[in-house]
């Protein structure tokens, strides 16, 4: 009879909110001491439930209305719908006491049970416009529904329960029969705050104090119902110390502030999935209510007309729910089609649209070309600027190239950065002046170039002919041209021939025969000297891989390693070199204890955690001291390690590890960068010494440099590359420590090194 309260979980600003903690303690004791008066059956106990109801509601009232002022627009709605129903459920009780006091033992007259009507209905539009409850009117309905469904349901079970003893004459009382819509419209309230509550994240412990409200209102509201009809209820029961008591939970749940971090805004993540209770809720007590009419039938075999009424109302609310979830079933099937047959963030079609188009193209057999387009250098704009402006990137790239494309063909996003266009049909343009026109459109409007977020692509042209037997064909065949334009350079186009589809294949049969060859020992490691330039005495030697490949010979490191860094089978060749040349060290060293090893490893490394666990494993293995390693690595290599892989490095050289930047003057050549990496050597390129022989001034100044910049930071050089006297000369006069090159000595097998473990004679 008293009006129903409702909440919901909401997001707000996570700010403290004032407890109110007196006004909280006061309430508390005035339900405590109306109970005990109650229980007590002191006089005066009718007036004293009046009063304390009334008093709760308007406290609840205030301090929902208190609340409200500190949230946003959207909390503060919730909350104020709250305080108007405690102000109705307040307004409703003072009513009742003056018609009662007036002489009415139960006013039960159309403008009290108007005020409860009205609580009823803000009390639900609380819990229904609160954050966590469906933004679309259509989610807000099918909720509201669910509700409706089950109080519906619950009343052929409320009328067989509190009514199985009364006799058909004593249910004349519409207050007999119909007050039974009380409890089941507190139970339709319950139904929606957990279909709203439920798949909340995260859950807000306001949710259960107004559920338990809720519950507290449900069970007195069928309690004074029953009574009712049975005729025991007078005014000061102890069963009204209930209704005062849902009130102080009411009050109670504006002291619990939204959950952290929440600040009203629009939700932009995807909703959790429901439980499967909260599917099954509102048809849980569906077969209950079944069974309850035919439990209330009468012995004349009619249905009272309350239950019938009820039940032909359910069946109505039960088609009307499954009318919304047939349309939720459609909306939910189209947007799923747009999941699959499009990208979500450029709005392009996506692969599986693309690959749909192409082979139904294909199937009309007519004229059909494929551009694959790959951004060049999108990866760094990620590295730098972050994902989400690479994102903000590539939809802007894609809108460039949807108006180049127009309607001359299809463009798709096939994925990262990955886009392709189909061209079929009677073909208005060239696929060639298609990809300039994409080529074009990526190119930096005025002011892009200096933000560095102007990648351009590499696109690779195929067209369908009798060399390809399906689909995936042309698309191999596009993406082998596409590799050829990033190896022509960027911002470039290449139409698939013959050649460049027999050197893919020769590719990928390499790329094949190398996984074996590295399970099948088919590598050996060579080892060329590295001298003591003033003496000629060898004083390390560099372990370099070799591939005796069964058909075509030995290869050296240029043809097989930049395929193995690709395929990432670098990682396991170089930890085979690393050892390999660790017991080679150790068995020479028993002959020339002086002459250390230097291995050569691939960035990849350089990023693994296992990387310093892998050199102790290869030194200690062998019983090589780690003195005795030095590891090569390139400028770029170094340049692009994060903190992680310098703090690699630094245990590195705290093993005692030696460590030389390989190549050096061809990468970034930062001095920046030589502060921060524990380097012990520079090894100058090849490039810079084979001009010093042509007495090249420039190559001659840039390896005085790099020999003084070595000495400012404490590094021994290694000038690489000397094949000639003249170049012998001038990188000793430079003043450079050490030399490679075949001017001391080709790479050898490990025997013919230990022959050469002899001092050289430097000046023949």
């Amino acid at each position: 009879m008293l009006p129903q309260d409702v909440s919901r979980a909401v997001v707000a600003p996570a700010r403290p909110i004032p407890s109110g903690r007196v006004g909280l303690v006061a309430a508390a004791l005035v339900v405590l001491g109306e109970a005990g008066w109650l229980a007590a059956g002191l006089p005066g106990a009718a007036e004293v439930s009046d009063l304390g109801a009334v008093a709760l509601a308007a406290w609840a009232a205030f301090a929902c209305l208190r609340v409200a002022r500190r949230h946003p627009v959207a909390l503060r709605r919730f909350w104020t719908l709250l305080a108007a129903t405690m102000a109705l459920a307040a307004l409703g009780r003072v009513l009742w006491m003056v018609e009662r006091l007036g002489g009415r033992e139960l006013p039960h007259t159309p403008l009290i049970g108007g005020l409860f009507t009205a609580g009823i209905v803000t009390g639900t539009a609380a819990l229904l416009c609160s954050l966590a409850a469906p933004r679309s009117l259509v989610g807000q309905a099918r909720t509201l529904l669910d509700g409706v469904i089950v109080a519906l349901a619950l009343i052929p079970i409320g009328w067989v329960v509190v009514f199985r003893d009364l006799a058909a004459a004593e249910l004349t009382d519409p207050l007999r029969t119909w007050g039974l819509l009380y409890p089941m419209f507190d139970l339709m309230q319950l139904t929606i705050l957990v279909a709203v509550a439920g798949p909340s994240r995260p859950m807000w412990r306001a949710w259960a104090v107004i559920g338990a409200s809720l519950a507290t209102r449900a069970a007195a509201d069928t309690a004074y119902v029953s009574l009712v009809a049975h005729g025991s209820y007078t005014s000061g029961h102890p069963i009204d110390v209930c209704w005062p008591l849902s009130y102080l939970l009411i009050g109670a749940a504006t002291r619990y502030p939204p959950p952290a971090g929440s600040d009203g805004a629009e939700e932009t993540t995807e909703s959790p999935l429901p439980p499967w209770w909260r599917v099954a809720l509102p048809y849980l007590p569906v077969g209950g209510a079944i069974v309850a009419v035919a439990l209330s039938r009468r012995p004349t075999g009619q249905t009272p007309h309350l239950i019938f009424l009820c039940m032909m109302a359910l069946l109505g609310v039960l088609a009307l729910r499954q009318g919304l979830a047939a349309n939720e079933n459609l909306r939910l099937v189209a947007r799923l089609r747009r999941l699959a047959y499009s990208d979500q963030l450029t709005g392009l079609p996506n692969r599986l649209t693309f690959t749909r188009r192409l082979r139904r193209a294909l199937r009309d057999e007519a004229p059909v070309a494929v551009l694959l387009l790959d951004l060049d250098g999108f990866k760094q704009v990620n590295d730098r600027f972050g994902h989400v402006t690479g994102d903000r990137l590539l939809t802007t790239i894609a809108e460039r190239m949807r108006d180049a494309t127009a309607d001359d063909g299809m463009i798709a996003r096939l994925g990262g950065d990955e886009f392709a266009v189909l061209v079929d049909g009677d073909r208005p343009v060239s696929p060639e002046r298609l990809a300039e026109r994409l080529l074009a459109a990526l190119e930096p409007l005025p002011g892009e170039e200096d933000l560095g977020l102007n990648p351009s692509a590499s696109i690779g042209i195929a067209e369908y002919g009798p060399q390809h037997a399906s689909h995936t064909d042309l698309l191999r065949d596009a993406d082998i041209a596409m590799y050829a334009a990033k190896a022509a350079g960027k911002s470039a186009y290449r139409t698939c021939t013959p050649a460049l589809r027999e050197s893919a294949v020769t590719r990928a049969e390499l790329i094949a025969e190398l996984r074996r060859a590295v399970d099948e020992g088919q590598l050996c490691v060579e080892y060329q000297p590295i001298v003591d330039l003033a003496t000629g005495t060898v004083r390390s030697a560099e372990a370099l891989v070799r591939w005796r490949h069964p058909r075509l010979g030995v290869l050296p490191p240029a043809a097989f390693l930049p395929l193995a860094e690709e395929t990432g089978l670098i990682v396991p060749i170089d930890r085979w070199v690393l050892h390999e040349a660790c017991r080679a060290a150790a068995a020479w060293r028993e002959r020339a204890p002086q002459v250390t090893v230097a291995v050569n490893l691939a960035a990849a490394h350089l990023r693994r955690p296992d990387l310093i666990a892998t050199v102790i494993a290869a030194t200690a293995g062998a019983g090589l001291p780690p003195r005795a390693l030095t590891l090569e690595l390139t400028e770029s290599a170094l340049i692009e390690g994060s903190d992680a892989v310098l703090d690699r490095l630094r245990q590195l050289r705290e093993l005692g590890i030696r460590l030389a930047i390989d190549d050096f003057g061809t990468g970034y050549s930062s001095l920046s960068y030589l502060h921060h990496i524990p380097a012990t050597e520079l090894k100058v390129d090849r490039s810079f010494v084979a001009r010093l022989g042509a007495e090249d001034v420039r190559a001659y100044a840039t390896v005085e440099m790099v020999n003084r910049l070595a000495a400012a930071f404490d590094l021994a050089v290694v000038a690489e590359g000397v094949e000639t006297d003249a170049q012998h000369a001038a990188v000793t006069a430079i003043g450079c420590v050490h030399g490679q090159g075949w001017r001391y000595g080709r790479p050898a097998a490990l025997p013919e090194l230990l022959t050469a473990l002899t001092p050289v004679d430097a000046t023949r």
